[in-house]
């Protein structure tokens, strides 16, 4: 056998342009003052094992990126060996298996546009430069996700570089521990993947958005009504609302009631989202659209340059909850007067999760959820970078947890899994990774 001749590109601290490539691996363009030891950028399953036999050789723990989405920087840490799988973007799709194969560098619009040209389905994240490493590690919430499952739940095997450098293959049938921890372990994996074996779908026959947007006087009202009408929406709509100092129509500060849908024809999404035009706040909108043909890449796309803006500083922070809203509703007001400039915002989302999952480390979510984004741009003031923590912490009496996707860990520890799931991904990690090569989460509740 011939010697791999790798095309792994390494930095080191010190080197010209390392503070550059390391921050370059994160949308957050915020600096968290944290730097590797080295990074590597791998571009073959043998620069991954390379890199992990390397980091257990000098002595480095190692820390992983894919698409570099995650709010806290998690895979920044002091001292580390960065491994950055981005150049692992593979994309082999079996049409008539109906699974494919991807690298975890893979950014979700690439997989829909894969995807759509074979009139296939996989629910991937709702951002289009979204990778879909860390989307499905930590669960994955996309698009389509109350309908086809999470994105986790879709995944049926795994190809994982373990703390030895061993490559080893992980489903429900073989190394059944690991690949239960891959599902939902979140940036806490300890195990570098190197490719995800996915379960698709058919695709839906139809695609839109129908939007109405309020001001945001009348957040009250809206948010009341749409806490009693969420439980009975379609799984297929995806019923959120966005508040929005630069709201869609107004140009002002609002609320944007949105619905995504997806069916298998015209006349079924509108049955569907057609609670929104028979709400009895309607007459309080300032604009309601009907409901419009939209290609999911659109909306991927759109979504990223209306909110997710470049070189913008981000903190974020989220919870579940299962009860009513209006002992929230004071706190939620709170949370809009002080809401800092475009492009920070706050999400309210219709989840209803069903009374059961598969078995996997995944065991945390809730009836709604509520997650802050707050986007700094030039000169921000202390209580705008606290923003999203604050509010957080003094909702925690109504919280049963949080989601890794928008996690702040660092910041404010709270449960992302089940205790005992915690318990579980502890024992298997202590099998795989006994001396603690991975990094963990950056923090835990106790």
């Amino acid at each position: 056998m011939k010697p791999h001749k790798s095309a792994a590109r390494t930095w080191t601290r010190g080197d010209n342009g390392f503070d550059s490539a390391v921050l370059a691996t994160s949308f957050n363009a915020a600096d968290p003052n944290r730097r590797p030891a080295v990074m590597v950028e791998a571009t073959s399953t043998d620069d991954v094992i390379a890199a992990v036999k390397r980091a257990r050789a000098e002595g480095l723990k190692v820390s992983l990126v894919s698409g570099g989405h995650s709010w806290a920087q998690n895979h920044i840490r002091d001292g580390a060996l960065l491994l950055n799988l981005s150049r692992l973007n593979a994309i082999e799709i079996d049409e008539h298996n109906r699974v494919a194969r991807i690298g975890p560098g893979v950014v979700s619009g690439d997989l829909n546009g894969a995807l759509a040209k074979r009139n296939l389905f996989f629910p991937v994240a709702h951002a289009y430069t979204v990778g879909m490493g860390g989307f499905l590690l930590q669960g994955g919430f996309g698009w389509g996700s109350r309908h086809y499952g999470l994105g986790c739940e879709n995944v049926i095997g795994i190809d994982a570089v373990l703390a030895d450098g061993t490559l080893v293959h992980a489903s429900e049938t073989e190394n059944a521990d690991l690949f239960w921890a891959a599902r939902g372990a979140g940036p806490g994996f300890f195990a570098a993947i190197v490719r995800f074996h996915l379960h698709l779908h058919a695709r839906p026959k139809f695609c839109g958005l129908k939007l109405q947007v309020f001001r945001i006087s009348h957040l009250e009202e809206v948010l009341s009504w749409a806490d009693e009408i969420g439980p009975s929406v379609a799984p297929n709509v995806e019923f959120q609302m966005v508040f929005n100092r630069k709201a869609f129509g107004i140009r002002d500060f609002g609320i944007e009631v949105m619905a995504p849908v997806m069916a298998q024809s015209w006349r079924a999404a509108r049955e569907a989202v057609s609670f929104i035009s028979k709400s009895p706040v309607r007459k309080q909108a300032s604009l309601t659209l009907p409901l419009v043909p939209m290609a999911r890449s659109f909306m991927m796309k759109t979504g990223e340059r209306t909110l997710f803006l470049p070189n913008t500083r981000w903190v974020a922070d989220n919870m579940w909850m299962n009860g009513p809203i209006a002992p929230l509703l004071p706190a939620l007001r709170r949370i809009a007067d002080t809401q800092p400039a475009a492009p920070s915002h706050a999400l309210w989302l219709n989840w209803n999760a069903p009374a059961q999952r598969k078995d996997m480390a995944f065991s945390m979510e809730g009836r709604t959820y509520l997650a802050l984004y707050g986007g700094l741009r030039g000169k921000a003031s202390a209580a705008d970078q606290s923003w999203a923590t604050d509010h957080m912490r003094a909702l925690e009496q109504h919280s049963v947890g949080i989601q890794l996707a928008d996690e702040n860990l660092a910041r404010r520890p709270w449960p992302f899994v089940s205790t005992a799931n915690m318990n579980r991904l502890d024992q298997v990690r202590a099998a795989h990774d006994p001396d603690g090569l991975f990094h963990p989460w950056m923090g835990r509740a106790a």
